[in-house]
């Protein structure tokens, strides 16, 4: 089973902002984010990790998605300009 980076919408860690509340109900975003966490199923990237026991926990492809999706609605195509955009 892989092991991902802890990834909470909830949280307000470091910043007092709560990304899931920021997400308003009726937005592109709030939509996007949930088919990505409710509707889409995302194991055939779970079954690609082999971390379980050794590495490093990896990024949840949950939020990889969301960014690299809601980057390409935007019109962003370039890896580096999403880097700094987040």
């Amino acid at each position: 089973m892989a092991r991902y980076r802890h990834y909470d919408p909830e949280q307000t860690k470091m910043i007092a902002v709560s990304y899931g509340r920021q997400l308003l109900p009726g937005t592109f975003e709030h939509a996007l984010s949930y088919l990505i966490d409710n509707e889409i199923d995302l194991g055939r990237f779970a079954a690609r990790f082999k971390n379980d026991e050794t590495g490093a926990p990896a990024y949840d492809p949950a939020v990889l998605l969301k960014v690299v999706l809601f980057a390409y609605s935007r019109g962003i195509t370039s890896s580096r300009t999403m880097a700094r955009a987040c």
